[in-house]
């Protein structure tokens, strides 16, 4: 997908394509250039990866499918349709149906991540005869996010007969440390994406999405668009990320503090978590899952722990300190228990969300850590390393199978 024989191939379908087209009143604007995210697509492991998964072709599929819309409309309906056949097929790859495209385990998030990518850059860098205007390639861009993270495909049916459960993961990311980097949250939310889990309590439907380790996204209200349909509708949700090595953590408290650390994009931002309504906004924001009992329960291999720690600036103080059991009042916030990244800032922005809609008492809610999705034995250096290898392929099984036991324990003792 990355060859020039590809990029050569594409140019001449929006060529050809082009030549019928009619001329859009508009005023076009040059397409920009890919994003540093996009821009690692050229690189041999997401090659490697997509290409053992089935995934390389996805990419292709779209720009054939683009070079045949000659108006933004047709464009838009392309771009809809192909992100919503990619969710679609990274979930079916994900739980057994369908053919696997490849011998990369079904369980991996990654030729999803890439291709992805694959069709963002192609849709960024598209230069149509009839013309984008920069709001129209956005709002495209926008749809392809949307569609291809599951955000539009939430669907709970209707009745009391089975509890509803949403649950969010990320991207790979950290990925010029490591670019063969898979997300565990990202492979346990398709993995359970549509599924019933049995409980206690009766049997729970889990409906999940993914979200982009972005800044900027994070900025322009992506979490809270694609969240507050939903929230007043489900009877528990659970952000979740990857955390530290070894263990899993239940975070009870969020700060509204951005750290800086670099996103996908080589962006890092610091200050306060900018949401809506900023005058009215807390420091703080706690969870309402049943922390004790999911790190009481026997769910899996690795241990869960009940994160209390905090990092503040306390009243009257210039500081940060390190508080191991939570923060004090009139402290200003410096890192919640799951750091000040954005794992930290979507627990943040869903649990302050439940509170605004008045669901603090009612909905359980909050964040889960996953442990580290760590390669095997022998295969740790990404530069000589390979892109998958059985214990690497393990781990992520296992977290993936915790996951879903964590669930099930939430929903018992949430009801």
């Amino acid at each position: 997908m990355t060859s020039l024989r590809v990029r050569i191939g594409i140019l001449g379908l929006v060529l050809l394509a082009g030549s019928a087209a009619p001329a859009s009143p508009a005023v076009a604007a040059a397409a920009p250039a890919p994003t540093v995210e996009e821009q690692r697509l050229d690189r041999a492991v997401p090659r490697e990866i997509l290409e053992r998964s089935g995934f390389d072709a996805v990419p292709l599929r779209f720009t054939r499918a683009l070079g045949t819309a000659h108006s933004y409309a047709e464009a838009r309906k392309v771009v809809v349709r192909q992100g919503s056949a990619l969710w679609q097929r990274a979930v079916d790859r994900a739980q057994g149906r369908g053919p696997a495209g490849g011998d990369v385990s079904r369980d991996d998030d990654r030729p999803l991540y890439w291709a992805r990518l694959g069709m963002t850059r192609e849709v960024r860098t598209w230069e149509p005869s009839f013309g984008l205007t920069e709001t129209q390639r956005a709002a495209l861009l926008g749809e392809l996010e949307r569609t291809s993270r599951g955000q539009t495909a939430v669907r709970y049916p209707g009745g009391d007969r089975l509890k509803r459960v949403l649950v969010t993961g990320f991207d790979p990311f950290t990925l010029d440390r490591d670019i063969r980097i898979s997300n565990p949250s990202g492979a346990s939310a398709l993995a359970l994406d549509g599924t019933v889990i049995e409980t206690a309590e009766g049997p729970a439907r889990v409906e999940t999405v993914v979200f982009p380790v972005r800044w900027q996204d994070f900025t322009d209200q992506t979490v809270e668009r694609a969240l507050r349909p939903y929230l007043k509708k489900v009877d528990l949700f659970t952000t979740v990320s990857q955390g530290r090595v070894g263990r899993f953590d239940v975070e009870r408290t969020n700060g509204a503090w951005r750290g800086g650390f670099p996103d996908n994009d080589n962006v890092g931002v610091t200050g306060v978590v900018p949401v809506a309504d900023p005058a009215s906004p807390p420091q703080w924001t706690t969870t309402t899952l049943p922390y004790k009992a999911i790190v009481d329960a026997d769910t899996g291999r690795f241990p869960v722990y009940d994160n209390t720690s905090v990092t503040e600036i306390p009243v009257g103080g210039t500081v940060p300190v390190v508080r191991a059991d939570g923060p004090t009042a009139g402290s200003a916030a410096r890192a919640g228990g799951g750091g000040n990244y954005l794992s930290n800032e979507i627990a943040y922005r869903v649990t302050l969300l439940r509170d605004r809609l008045g669901l603090h008492d009612v909905l359980p809610g909050g964040h889960v850590h996953t442990p580290v999705l760590e390669f095997g034995a022998g295969n740790t250096d990404p530069a000589t390393g390979t892109v998958t290898d059985p214990g690497f392929v393990q781990n992520r099984l296992d977290i993936i199978a915790q996951v879903r036991a964590i669930l099930v324990v939430a929903v018992e003792k949430a009801t």
